[in-house]
């Protein structure tokens, strides 16, 4: 028995019956042989870190535009502790951890420079809109690998599809994810607007310190204790309490932080809206200046739709190098 076979074996006698075994998966778009020694979720897991959209998200805001520092979180950091988050919580209900991690890896893929304030300004300039989770599928479906895709399994695109908005995933992996992403971003976003300055912990409402308790990692803790107590079959569910808290916390967040215009988070938020249209505009008028992977893009379906593929693909950086050297005078000197 190959170990992959002996893995799936184990699934199926160890899982919940509410977990997703990769022996009953809907499968590939295109069907591939197995490999000997990894299940198809672990396989997803690992082609999904060693792409070239995972590499960037190094570069990409998470929320602190262009930060001085090395502690504040970027895409990258985000997505591996929502993972780490989500892969305990999937222990711990006997779920697929290899499904769980493989969603929480890809689930923020298609995410754009600047973070939310990249998204905000494509969705309000393209026709068609943009919404980074649907992105995140296109990514792993048709960009990746010169727009062959990863050629991922149902069930992890199903979860990364399902991450944030829209119908809840069909797995109890991909629904974790979503739940494990919120308590990530909420949590080390909190941290973050402390290290910049923008609140302190006395800020954050007593009664939700009284339930969530103090700090980051306890405020994590109580959350995933929470979850594992009060789920019952395939019902994710925080207690009463904890709900009411986290619900609380989530509020003052965007209060605070998110939709605060005072903030220092959003001071840079207007030099980013024009920094993508700026880009938006000049590729669609010279389409011809994108890579060439972009060009068959521009042939097949649509320039707008091969120059928001290329645009949200880009690290803070690349964004930032491409505007200057589109519009900003390079120094010269005469001979």
């Amino acid at each position: 028995m190959k170990l992959r076979e002996r893995q799936q074996e184990l699934e199926m006698k160890i899982l919940s019956e509410y977990a997703s075994k990769s022996a009953d998966s809907k499968g590939r778009r295109i069907k591939e042989a197995e490999c000997d020694v990894r299940t198809p979720y672990s396989r997803d897991r690992d082609r999904i870190i060693h792409c070239n959209s995972f590499r960037r998200l190094k570069e990409k805001t998470q929320v602190f535009i262009s930060p001085e520092g090395d502690h504040y979180r970027t895409r990258l950091t985000h997505t591996l502790e929502a993972s780490q988050i989500a892969r305990t919580i999937s222990r711990a209900l006997r779920l697929n951890e290899d499904l769980t991690e493989a969603i929480a890896l890809g689930h923020d893929l298609g995410h754009t420079p600047f973070g939310h304030a990249g998204e905000r300004a494509l969705d309000t300039i393209t026709s068609f809109g943009f919404r980074h989770y649907e992105q995140s599928v296109r990514v792993v479906e048709k960009i990746e690998r010169g727009h062959k895709g990863l050629n991922l399994c149902y069930e992890t695109i199903n979860g990364i599809k399902c991450h944030t908005k829209g119908p809840e995933a069909e797995t109890m992996e991909g629904r974790v994810v979503k739940l494990s992403d919120k308590i990530a971003y909420i949590n080390h976003d909190i941290e973050d607007a402390i290290t910049a300055g923008v609140f302190s912990e006395s800020m954050i409402p007593t009664d939700v310190s009284d339930i969530l308790g103090s700090g980051k990692s306890k405020r994590i803790t109580t959350l995933i204790d929470s979850l594992i107590e009060n789920t019952r079959e395939d019902n994710l569910m925080f207690g009463d309490e904890v709900r009411y808290a986290f619900k609380k916390l989530h509020r003052f967040m965007f209060d605070e932080v998110y939709l605060n215009t005072e903030s220092s988070v959003k001071n840079e938020e207007k030099k980013v809206i024009r920094l993508i249209s700026a880009l938006f505009e000049y590729y669609m008028k010279f389409p011809e200046s994108m890579p060439e992977l972009y060009l068959l893009t521009a042939e097949t379906e649509s320039v707008e739709r091969a120059v928001v593929d290329y645009i949200s693909g880009m690290s803070d950086d690349y964004a930032t190098h491409c505007f200057e050297n589109l519009f900003i005078p390079k120094p010269w000197s005469l001979r």
